[in-house]
């Protein structure tokens, strides 16, 4: 009775452990092979970036404008799904709020001008 019992666990963990783990590494695995030019990935350390030309087992990626890095297909975490960008022109009236929004020079330097006093009277 003893076997059966140690066999249908390792049957159940099989099932509730194994198989989930090697189905999700496939299907990492089978995205990093698709992956391919233009599309935003971000890799296993984070770094977002576009994909500018990729082969068999590396990808370049351009992580700002002009600013490119090889890789290796492994690298690449996940294959972000791209998103219509909106288009950020506004309104006249909304830029006459935004101009109201921003802090003025001479405020930014008397800012400065008040730090500088407070660190006289530490010494």
């Amino acid at each position: 009775m003893m076997p059966a019992v140690i066999i249908l666990l390792m049957v159940a963990m099989y099932f509730f452990m194994i198989r989930p783990q090697n189905k999700k590494r496939r299907e990492i695995m089978e995205k990093q092979r698709q992956a391919g030019p233009g599309q935003t990935i971000v890799t296993i350390g984070g770094l977002h970036a576009t994909i500018i030309d990729a082969d068999k087992d590396t990808v370049t990626l351009e992580v700002s404008p002009g600013v490119m890095c090889v890789y290796e297909r492994g690298a690449i975490a996940r294959v972000v799904d791209e998103t219509v960008e909106t288009d950020l022109t506004t309104d006249d009236d909304d830029s006459e709020d935004e101009k109201s929004e921003e802090t003025p020079a001479s405020a930014v330097v008397d800012m400065k001008a008040d730090k500088s006093s407070g660190d006289d009277s530490r010494k």
